[in-house]
């Protein structure tokens, strides 16, 4: 954190993340005491960004909603740079869940919750164009908020971008019409949230590629996903979300809302059992009345020894079931098949056993072994980007990526910890190396590099702090150098020559006959 940055009314604590035009701080909010995210621009050149940026805090503040970020303040300080303080959301992105199952249930809620707000949104004429999950926050309790407004526009506008056919958003999750540049409504959004709730129910996007230009096809060409049996109730919300043409998707969120709500878990297999209707039996003679009596109880006992052995044969099909979904999970496990393929790996066959049984110790013990099996391979993983210099790039196979990965799962993990706090003491030693090559700007580079790893690291701290007085220092040395070397020679050696010249010619007879004819 910049510790000459101060903004009136706040006190900042630490950095949390940084982009290309913005980082966001955390921070204490004096006059409500309360945390709050501070978004401040880096530079105040591109006016058209700073416009954009000034237009995103207006729309938010203009929304209302559970699962709509909620903004605070909107200011400038000193050095003219413009700043949004925002809600602070301290429960991590989707993207953290990335590559995991969610059960049906929770991806419904996720998206039940989205829906909700971005029907907000499309309410007041907007469309956020960029909804993927590092913009979907979690708060403490569960609830998911959606951020990023930065390239939401009206719908009635021409956007800049679009006219000059340049796509926004992220290709991952972009419909097919914004992969085409073409004008877009709120069912653009909904064909992103379709996407996510592909990705959450399998645990993977289908549509994600290798490259950008393939990546865009899938979108334009590929089919939905097909969910496997067990969710099949769920392919006709799936594939409507996902429609290729506009018209043939929801036509509004409240559509979407409503179609979640019908919408319920595939049937377990399991027999209802209801209880009997009371019925009042007729008046009979006295006579009647001991074989009616004995019919009823033998009924009654009849209904009875039914439902016990249904209770009893659906708890054993029951736990049939738990016994095979922990038998193929263990098989998984060993396999190495963690969280892929979807739909056959130990993360999902130990969550279908927990979904027939909560409190599955076997299962639960389980998850908690596919956790620390994915630790330890992301440990490795990060460990050898580490040694190949892969410090932070590429963003989501280096050193750093898997790190934080780690610290996702476990916020305190110590050996994520050392690693971040090692990638940040590498940037150290380029920025040593870089100044002494004379590459100040690169050392600088180096260091900035360096806090956006570990933001607290006291050395690179001071390497900041101190890097204009370096500059200064070494440029004036130079200076000196090249001082010293134009300098004239000492007047000692200049009178050698002349001096040693007629000593020369005394010693040559023929010079000294030259010189006396000449004279």
């Amino acid at each position: 954190m910049e510790r000459t940055l101060q903004i009136p009314g706040y006190r900042l604590h630490k950095r949390l993340g940084k982009g290309g035009m913005a980082e966001v701080y955390l921070a204490t909010q004096l006059s409500l005491d309360r945390e709050v995210a501070i978004k401040v621009l880096l530079n105040t050149e591109d006016e058209a960004f700073t416009e954009r940026f000034i237009q995103e805090g207006h729309i938010i503040a203009s929304l209302h909603h559970p699962a709509i970020i909620t903004i605070y303040d909107i200011g400038q300080i000193g050095d003219g740079r413009h700043y949004l303080a925002m809600e602070y959301v301290g429960g991590g992105d989707l993207v953290q869940y990335r590559g995991t199952v969610l059960s049906p249930s929770r991806a419904l809620d996720i998206v039940r919750q989205l829906a909700g707000g971005l029907a907000v949104v499309h309410d007041n004429g907007l469309v956020h164009r960029d909804v993927k999950p590092a913009n979907i926050l979690f708060r403490n309790d569960g609830s998911v908020v959606l951020t990023d407004f930065g390239v939401a526009k009206a719908v009635e506008l021409d956007n800049e971008l679009t006219h000059f056919g340049v796509a926004v958003g992220s290709p991952a999750y972009s419909s097919p019409e914004q992969a085409r540049c073409e004008p877009l409504d709120g069912r653009s959004d909904i064909y992103s949230l379709g996407v996510i709730l592909a990705e959450m129910l399998t645990g993977t996007n289908p549509f994600r590629a290798g490259s950008y230009p393939q990546t865009v096809l899938n979108h334009m060409q590929m089919p939905p996903p097909r969910l496997p049996p067990a969710l099949a109730a769920y392919q006709p919300l799936l594939e409507r979300m996902l429609a290729k043409q506009p018209d043939e998707r929801f036509a509004n969120c409240r559509e979407l809302l409503e179609a979640i709500e019908e919408a319920t878990e595939p049937d377990m297999d399991m027999t209802r059992i209801a209880p009997a209707v009371a019925l009042k039996p007729p008046v009979a003679s006295p006579r009647a009345r001991r074989p009616v009596r004995r019919w009823l109880t033998a009924t009654v006992a009849t209904l009875l020894l039914a439902a016990a052995l249904g209770i009893g044969g659906f708890k054993w099909y029951q736990q049939h079931r738990i016994h095979d979904y922990l038998a193929r999970a263990e098989q998984s496990l060993v396999s190495g098949r963690l969280v892929t393929p979807a739909q056959d790996n130990a993360d999902y066959w130990f969550r279908q056993a927990l979904r027939l049984d909560a409190e599955n110790t076997q299962a639960i013990d389980g998850l908690k072994r596919v956790l620390e099996a994915r630790i330890a391979g992301y440990l490795e993983l990060a460990e050898t980007r580490l040694a190949e210099g892969r410090l932070i790039e590429p963003v989501e196979d280096s050193a750093l990526y898997y790190y934080r990965q780690v610290l996702g799962w476990v916020p305190d993990h110590a050996g994520a910890l050392d690693g971040i706090h090692r990638i940040a003491q590498r940037y150290v030693d380029l920025s040593e190396a870089a100044y002494q090559q004379r590459e100040y700007a690169q050392a600088l580079e180096h260091i900035q590099q360096g806090l956006d790893v570990e933001p607290d690291n006291q050395t690179l701290l001071a390497l900041r702090d101190d890097h204009a007085r370096r500059v200064a220092q070494a440029q004036a040395q130079a200076r000196a150098n090249q001082l010293a070397t134009r300098a004239p020679a000492p007047s000692s050696t200049r009178s050698t020559r002349p001096a040693s010249q007629p000593a020369q010619e005394q010693s040559n007879p023929i010079k000294r006959l030259w010189n006396r004819i000449f004279q």
